[in-house]
């Protein structure tokens, strides 16, 4: 099979578009291919490890800058035992996911184990916290490897215009950069951003052993100053067990727990392995959590002994710091060797989030509880529009923070601990459900790791809540009360769409409908090949009653409508309705209820669209016909019909094959470009029609029984008779407003059909030969005498004396 699909040769143009995704992306890949896009265990340890082994290059310091405002040189002894908190719990953390992917070996991680133990709307907030992890880690290590970038080069700060901003500028570029290589598929983005992972682990590792020996050879010195102002150094003499004291541990604690962020990545991207998913899993966890342990502890005791103190500008890093003193002058270049493998494995640490993020909102989408559209695979089988969303939200959340680390923290551990604590309560859960071999130690494990993360959330949500937790602490129930009213309203549309088999189950057999009258009703707004391409259609219909409609809101233009139907369009009646409100869409719904109302009577509203290339046709068009469509569809016994008519192909056919003088083409005012001449049936030729329609569908019967207010009642001149009191086969004379016109055709002729409403009732004029009157139109005041007939709507006049008695206004 080949791995790229063949170019068509059908004479099939491709869009713009798809010829730049094309060339960005490469060529697209088969459906066939979605199950050789794994990842092996080394690749996959580089793509979905580095989330949680960059972790490591930011731990120590958000620790150190929390104590040494407070505690002053102190936080340098504090750090050791500190670190070995936050140990303890990486320990619990890679034990407890252990269990997770041993038994869930689907992705999902924490979100699949709380939907199985505790019911898909409690695995909503595992959900939530699980989409808001991946979000900020994105910004978080980003911003983070933007800082180690500066600190190699610090005259980046001083560049014009982008220098106050480079570590903003740095971060958004890396984040279209990820974007672009995950977009390519799994694969590609496994070779791209699995490589920095093992250059990290290997820089610092070799930094740590250097520094150890050199510590216990010759020993290690101090920093040295660098410029910029470092955080505060505070001098409290406090106990330990004080209150100020206690508080302040906690917020280091807290700060130290990003230190955990991205261990349980391997578990969201389970079904991105190669088999056996569970047993590479396991091991990648357990290799992941050693690699993240050594290397906390190596770089906590390295500021322990060199003293590498925070600086607010966020440059130069704890780490840089040290690197710059453990390989001194003689080894410098290993310094930017550091400095680089941080710089690169902070930046894909973001990469685990573009692995992850699109997993679990393609299966929290499968369950209803997210837009479906993120289920779709794109060109090259990777999960595009997660991938897009994750882009966006990340660029949003830089932006607002000016890509700094300590900003961004307030809004991470949240979201990670919730997860944690959702995956350890739902295994504790399932063993004590199951009962395996073993379940008791499992579920000591489990419910241990559960209860540390959850007090971490509780500290984190305290602590932290000015400093931006509180926007977390308010979006974190709002996301998961939107995810369960989409659910929610997914779950009423299946109900009313997918009861298919309860009605089998009650023999219910669906009947097709018989109409006894079918009417369509054409709404134009001008004479041109769009009007002419929607009047074929109709006519293909086959109704037993079609006439177009045109809703008057402006009389001049009405009036022009009018004379050009006259000319090209006679063989159709036109009806142009008063719309003095200007709202169409409720003219047109009170239409088509009138319509309806009659027994056995189905309406067809055929609507003419001309359509424009998207960027232009958006700017100049407002849509009028979707807008019409939408509302009409929903009222009883009608579908709304849109036929599209493209503009912009005739436009480059009428350039293409420009007409000589004389040749016959019509010259009619406002009509569309075109290479077609319109025929007196009021049709067209084929091509000059365009495509086939796009129905929007019909809705189960409403209760719509809006109707059209009636004239305001006036004050009767001598002689008038009201419109309500007319009786038959006697002469009345009567005055009303013109609510309504109408032009057809009636046996080689033409009849004009005037709507006349005096507040009490409506009576119409019918004036044969003719095709209209001046100044008789939609708003007119007209008198009228003449001999009552009595029809099934109501009492008319033929050809009656009429009396202009005021104008329509405008």
């Amino acid at each position: 099979m080949k791995n790229q699909l063949a170019v068509t040769d059908q004479g099939v143009p491709e869009t713009f578009g798809y010829t730049l995704k094309r060339k960005l992306l490469g060529p697209p890949l088969v459906n066939d291919q979605i199950h050789t896009e794994r990842l092996s265990r080394p690749l996959a340890l580089g793509v979905l490890s580095c989330d949680g082994i960059s972790s490591a290059a930011y731990g120590t310091e958000e620790m150190l800058i929390e104590m040494i405002q407070v505690v002053g040189l102190a936080a340098f002894t504090l750090i050791l035992p500190m670190t070995l908190v936050i140990l303890a719990g990486v320990a619990l953390v890679v034990l407890s996911y252990r269990e997770v992917v041993s038994v869930y070996t689907r992705a999902g991680g924490s979100y699949v184990v709380a939907r199985e133990n505790f019911g898909p709307r409690v695995a909503q907030v595992a959900a939530v916290a699980l989409l808001i992890d991946y979000t900020v880690t994105v910004a978080v290590q980003t911003a983070a490897g933007s800082a180690a970038i500066v600190s190699a080069f610090p005259q980046l700060a001083n560049l014009p215009v982008i220098g106050p901003q480079v570590l903003l500028w740095i971060s958004v570029v890396a984040v279209i950069v990820m974007c672009f290589g995950n977009l390519r598929g799994i694969r590609e983005a496994g070779r791209a951003f699995a490589l920095p992972t093992y250059l990290f682990s290997g820089a610092v590792a070799t930094m740590i052993i250097v520094g150890l020996f050199r510590e216990v050879t010759t020993g290690l010195g101090h920093v040295h100053a660098y410029a910029g102002p470092t955080f505060p150094v505070g001098h409290s003499t406090e106990g330990i067990l004080s209150v100020g004291m206690m508080y302040m541990l906690l917020r280091s604690f807290a700060n130290g727990g990003s230190s955990l962020t991205g261990i349980e990545a391997v578990s969201n991207a389970v079904s991105a392995l190669l088999p056996p998913e569970g047993g590479n899993a396991r091991q990648i966890l357990v290799t992941q959590g050693a690699v993240v342990a050594f290397l906390i502890a190596g770089i906590s005791w390295l500021a322990h002994v060199t003293h590498a103190i925070p600086y607010e500008a966020g440059f130069p890093t704890v780490l840089a710091q040290e690197a710059d003193v453990v390989f001194g002058s003689g080894a410098h270049f290993m310094y930017f060797v550091v400095q680089a493998a941080t710089a690169l494995i902070l930046f894909t640490g973001g990469n685990t989030s573009f692995s992850g993020f699109p997993f679990l909102a393609s299966f929290v989408a499968a369950d209803s509880f997210l837009p479906r559209w993120l289920t779709k695979r794109g060109h090259r089988l990777a999960l595009s529009n997660g991938i897009i969303v994750l882009t966006v939200i990340s660029l949003i959340l830089l932006v607002a923070t000016r890509a700094q680390v300590n900003g961004l923290i307030p809004f991470y551990a949240i979201g990670v601990f919730t997860g944690f604590s959702m995956a350890g309560f739902g295994m504790a859960r399932f063993h004590k459900r199951v009962k395996e071999r073993g379940w008791k130690r499992r579920r000591i494990i489990n419910g241990t790791a559960a209860v540390y993360t959850a007090i971490v959330v509780a500290i984190f949500a305290i602590v932290k809540f000015t400093e931006g937790a509180w926007v977390i602490v308010i979006i974190f129930p709002v996301l998961v009360f939107l995810l369960i009213r989409l659910n929610r309203e997914y779950r009423m549309e299946s109900e009313v769409l997918e009861n298919l088999q309860e009605r089998r189950k009650l023999a219910v057999v669906g009947k097709a409908p018989n109409y006894s009258r079918r009417v369509v009703l054409v709404f134009v707004d001008s004479v041109d090949l769009a009007t002419f391409a929607a009047l074929r259609y109709a006519r293909g219909l086959r109704p037993t009653g079609m006439r177009a409609v045109h809703f008057v809101v402006d009389a001049a233009h009405a009036e022009k409508l009018r004379q050009e139907w006259v000319l090209y369009g006679q063989e159709v009646p036109l009806e142009m309705i008063d719309t003095p409100d200007r709202r169409i869409l409720r003219a047109s719904s009170e239409l088509v209820i009138r319509e309806v109302e009659q027994p056995g009577t189905s309406v067809t509203v055929v609507l003419p669209r001309r359509s424009f290339s998207p960027l232009l046709g958006r700017l100049l068009h407002d849509r009028t016909a979707d807008k019409i469509a939408a509302v009409v569809s929903r009222l009883p016994n009608c579908v709304a019909t849109i036929v599209p008519f493209d503009v912009e192909s005739r436009v480059a056919e009428l350039h293409a094959h420009a007409p000589v003088a004389g040749d016959g083409a019509m010259p009619a005012a406002g009509t569309a470009p075109g290479n077609g001449t319109a025929h007196k049936d009021g049709t067209v030729p084929a091509s000059a029609t365009g495509p086939g329609p796009a129905t929007t569908g019909q809705v189960a019967p409403g209760n719509g029984n809006g109707t059209r207010p009636a004239a305001k009642a006036t004050v009767l001149p001598p002689g008038i008779t009201d419109i309500s009191a007319l009786g038959t086969a006697r002469k009345a004379a009567v005055e009303g407003r013109v609510r309504a016109v109408e032009i057809r055709p009636v046996e080689h002729s033409c009849v004009f059909e005037c709507v006349v409403d005096d507040g009490t009732g409506t009576l119409a004029a019918m004036f044969y030969g003719r095709t209209g009157i001046p100044g008789v139109s939609p708003g007119a005041r007209l008198r009228l005498e003449g001999k009552v007939s009595m029809r099934a709507d109501g009492p008319a006049m033929v050809n009656p004396a009429y009396e202009l008695v005021g104008r329509p206004e405008g």
